[in-house]
């Protein structure tokens, strides 16, 4: 049985991932100019390096076109988990952005765990080595 997603659901989760990506783009800017964090994507770095409003255009660009993309094949059961998989990232990204502003207004809690989640496959590797 082929069950559907509704048009409106698909519209919303998009609409999401747009802005999501819209504000990923906006903190970063604002992170690089407040000498705060640097771009992690390399590529986006050379861009920004470039200029900050070719960034934009180029980070608003991909993500309307994913965006776009996943809203449009929303019928394909691929298409759906995918735009499950890219809201996960999207949400750990806004937790990352959250944790540098606090970092940035001197709060380092946040920033220790995630130091300690980012070293968390290593420390794994040591128990099970």
């Amino acid at each position: 049985m082929l069950v559907l997603e509704s048009p409106v659901g698909s519209m919303s989760k998009s609409l999401l991932l747009f802005t999501l990506n819209w504000l990923d783009a906006q903190l970063t800017l604002l992170w690089i100019r407040t000498n705060v964090a640097t771009e992690g994507n390399s590529l986006m770095a050379r861009i920004i390096n470039h200029s900050e409003s070719s960034f934009l255009v180029f980070k608003l660009a991909i993500g309307a076109f994913a965006a776009y993309t996943l809203y449009r094949c929303a019928h394909i059961p691929l298409a759906r988990k995918g735009m499950s998989v890219v809201l996960v990232v999207y949400f750990f990204l806004m937790v990352i952005h959250a944790a540098i502003g606090f970092s940035a207004l001197g709060w380092q809690g946040p920033m220790n765990v995630l130091v300690l989640v980012e070293r968390l496959p290593q420390v794994l590797s040591y128990l099970f080595a």
